[in-house]
């Protein structure tokens, strides 16, 4: 099952402790965590899942592979921008929005 966590780039530390939690949930449910794999809340919540075992797959905007946080283990360059957000909702059964930003 791939789950797929979404949020801002920024946060606070009160909501990235929820994406790192939810993260952590989802691997040590069997969830494979799909995400923008960049920064803030997304960063978290990879980090979340790797901390419990899970796999993570980060769809980028761009095109550059090293932009992706460092707990994505599959990473995805689409060049899309901020159409690569069709990409992670529909790679996934299900969508987690944190914090009301995707």
């Amino acid at each position: 099952m791939q789950i797929a966590v979404v949020g801002g780039s920024e946060a606070s530390p009160d909501v990235l402790a929820d994406a790192e939690a939810t993260g952590r949930a989802l691997a040590a449910a069997g969830a494979t965590l799909v995400c923008g794999g960049l920064g803030g809340v997304m960063a978290a919540a990879c980090r979340g899942a790797k901390l419990a075992g899970g796999l993570t797959i980060g769809i980028l905007p761009g095109t550059d592979r090293s932009a992706a946080n460092r707990w994505v283990d599959v990473v995805i360059a689409t060049g899309f921008c901020e159409a690569r957000n069709s990409l992670v909702v529909s790679s996934s059964s299900a969508v987690i929005a944190i914090d009301g930003e995707y």
